[in-house]
């Protein structure tokens, strides 16, 4: 996860950029900046220079919640008790190559 350091250069935003419309964001980086205003100036100095995208969006990252890695294996463990949840519950169709 992003620091959420605040320094003089102001909190931490990520940048996440849409090459075009439709298509998912995706992470390019981080920028500084002080407000939303001056953090999407500078994500669009630092991210767009080369390509065009149809998508800008910034957060600041100390909004950002992400599991703690302690509690990463039982939060992700599926539940064995629900069979529908595995593929070996399913039948494949006869003439199916790719699922």
């Amino acid at each position: 996860m992003a620091s959420n350091h605040t320094d003089s250069q102001g909190p931490v935003w990520e940048v996440f950029t849409q090459k075009k419309s439709g298509v998912p964001y995706q992470h390019a980086g981080s920028v500084h900046a002080f407000d939303k205003d001056m953090a999407l100036e500078n994500a669009r100095d630092l991210y767009t220079r080369r390509d065009k995208p149809s998508g800008l969006w910034v957060v600041p990252a100390a909004e950002i919640v992400a599991v703690d890695p302690g509690e990463a294996a039982p939060f992700f463990d599926p539940a064995d008790d629900k069979v529908y949840r595995h593929p070996t519950f399913y039948e494949v169709p006869a003439g199916v190559e790719n699922l």
